[in-house]
């Protein structure tokens, strides 16, 4: 895939480095879309380097502002000498399907592929991550070490994509993730209504379901919040990290007493996971 033309909208010094906002016209998803992109220090604006990225996937609600306005990344970024990209959650605008709830339509694009209507015009933002965004990176970077991390739906996309796309990431972390989507309602709701009402296919998304037939043993790191009001209802994690357990795969899952689903908490462990990734991406 081609690189596509990027429109700078947002530019902000931040942490040595330079915070940057771009927009382009999806080629995958048909519409406009913005993604975020933090430069370390060193890098210009313009420049190239060979720095590793760390990709950020947003969760429920969220834009690609959130984590640049929030979480505190760009400190530690910098500190690793590392890219962090960001797009918004899910593909937008007046031609693009929506729903009145907040946990479904834009703003809720799951990172999937949709197959049903009105969603599947629009609704791709797995090929629209691992194709269309990994093509734009070229323009900042010529480095093939990429690691991915998100949040609560972020989060799931975040390990759903580097389980179903081996040799594309080389770590994985989340935050509060969605990790079991057949079972729990925010699943039930968004596959339902982006796939259909055949649960065979569902399992493609399923972070749990993907660990038995996974081709790499990537780490996972995951901080889930004890306090958080979605768990476990909606964040239940027994048949993934049982199923993380019987194929042997590396996993650490750290309940964090105290700690709620909002950005006090991603930004309270931000650094941890932005270490874990450049442990690797930086050898």
């Amino acid at each position: 895939m081609t690189s596509a033309a990027i429109t700078e909208v947002e530019r902000r010094t931040a942490s040595g480095g330079t915070q940057l906002v771009y927009e382009h016209a999806s080629e995958v998803l048909g519409c406009p879309m913005r993604f975020a992109v933090y430069l370390p220090p060193g890098q210009a604006p313009g420049d190239v380097s060979d720095a590793p990225a760390l990709y950020y996937l947003s969760g429920l609600t969220c834009t690609e502002q959130n984590v640049i306005q929030k979480a505190g990344a760009q400190r530690y970024c910098a500190e690793h000498g590392l890219i962090l990209l960001g797009p918004d959650a899910s593909p937008r605008g007046d031609g693009v399907a929506d729903d009145d709830g907040w946990d479904l339509g834009q703003g809720a694009g799951f990172y999937l592929t949709a197959t049903q209507e009105p969603w599947a015009a629009h609704y791709r933002m797995d090929d629209y991550v691992t194709g269309e965004l990994v093509a734009i990176a070229r323009q900042f970077t010529t480095s093939d070490a990429r690691g991915i991390t998100g949040h609560s739906m972020g989060g799931m996309g975040a390990i759903r994509l580097a389980l179903a796309n081996p040799g594309l990431f080389r770590s994985v972390s989340a935050f509060a993730p969605i990790l079991q989507p057949l079972d729990v309602p925010w699943g039930h709701k968004a596959f339902s209504a982006y796939l259909g009402d055949d649960r065979a296919s569902w399992a493609a998304y399923d972070p749990a379901s993907l660990i038995a037939g996974a081709t790499e043993r990537l780490p996972i790191l995951i901080d889930q919040g004890a306090a958080d009001d979605f768990y476990p209802s909606q964040l239940i994690a027994d048949r993934f990290l049982a199923e993380c357990e019987r194929a042997g795969h590396p996993v650490t899952y750290r309940l964090r007493d105290g700690y709620d689903h909002s950005y006090y908490f991603v930004a309270s462990f931000i650094g941890d996971h932005v270490a874990h990734h450049a442990a690797t991406l930086q050898r």
